[in-house]
């Protein structure tokens, strides 16, 4: 079986995006699942490499299929984007903000032009991006932009839990205004469409209450009334194998002993706590429904760890492992 080409665009500069990609790299169970090609600047992650005590060689490509794909090698397209003289480890800087999203950039490209399989990103800093001028506020939006996809949908994985989320960046209160019969009915048939994407043949799914115990029939809330119960009702019809509202402090954890395929999250902290409580550095981001595959670690540049040779590179190979696992899965719907 041909390993898929995994696109690494190494994150910010100023963070731990470049240690954990060397790192992760160094590991030899990596290369036994994907070819690895990452995109980044060669000084940085040379410099990396000697603060995590890390030996790799680096094989400067253009060409993912030219690479050479043995344990011990880096592949690397260098952009040669960084000043090592401006460059301040820890800190926020337009600098490397604006490299960031040039490494983003470059993999998205490389995985439309079919020269890699999956894109598996690793941290950037939502402020270094503001600082540069940058137009985006996170990776989903910038791969969002490239590819042309109106609405990408997030799923949170962390060992077989797969988790949906309705909204991600807005407030709260917006977050509720928007659980509504219209938006869960496509949120639901989108959220199966993905699994199927996945390989999972026939998905059984569950859809989590806003409110304490889904609202007690309009006790606690009227929003499982109005909104999620009249959208399940919709999609059973449909054929859809989903059940809910079931209350939030139950569902996940029938999720992970296998009840259902996947959970549907009505708000952003309400999927995040429940993954992240299980395995916080395997809880992994996956971006569905673009051109693309796009999987992902699931924490921030750590500014206060950088360039301290102490980041963990868990939550990378875990995204490298499942962008591995559901590459042929995915390329092959395309």
């Amino acid at each position: 079986m041909i390993k898929p080409i995994l696109a690494i665009p190494m994150g910010d500069a100023a963070g731990i995006g470049p240690e954990i990609t060397v790192k992760a790299l160094a590991d030899d169970s990596v290369h036994e699942m994907a070819r690895l090609v990452v995109v980044g600047d060669r000084k940085v992650l040379e410099q990396a490499q000697e603060f995590s005590k890390v030996k790799l060689t680096i094989n400067c490509i253009n060409d993912p299929h030219r690479g050479n794909y043995e344990p011990g090698i880096l592949n690397l397209f260098d952009l040669d984007n960084i000043d090592m003289d401006q460059l301040k480890i820890g800190a926020v800087q337009a600098m490397t903000g604006k490299a960031a999203y040039e490494y983003i950039e470059t993999a998205t490209r490389l995985c439309l032009e079919k020269k890699a399989d999956v894109l598996t990103t690793t941290a950037i800093n939502k402020e270094s991006l503001k600082a540069a001028k940058v137009p985006f506020i996170g990776h989903t939006e910038i791969v969002g932009a490239l590819t042309h996809t109106n609405n990408p949908l997030t799923m949170f994985q962390v060992h077989n839990l797969r988790v949906f989320f309705l909204s991600r960046h807005v407030s709260l209160k917006q977050a509720c205004d928007l659980v509504t019969r219209e938006n869960l009915s496509a949120f639901i048939d989108q959220s199966v469409a993905a699994l199927k994407n996945l390989g999972v043949k026939n998905p059984r799914i569950a859809i989590a209450g806003l409110n304490p115990h889904s609202g007690e029939h309009g006790l606690f809330g009227m929003e499982e009334v109005d909104g999620v119960t009249p959208a399940v009702v919709d999609a059973q019809k449909r054929g859809i194998n989903i059940d809910g509202p079931i209350g939030a402090d139950s569902v996940f954890h029938f999720a992970l002993k296998g009840k259902y395929d996947g959970v549907l999250s009505l708000y952003h902290d309400q999927g995040h706590i429940a993954t992240k409580m299980v395995d916080f550095e395997k809880t992994i981001s996956i971006t569905i429904g673009m051109p693309i595959l796009r999987t992902s670690v699931d924490h921030g540049t750590a500014l206060d760890i950088a360039g301290q040779g102490i980041a963990s590179p868990v939550s990378l190979i875990e995204a490298i492992r499942l962008g591995a696992e559901y590459a042929p899965f995915f390329n092959q719907e395309r």
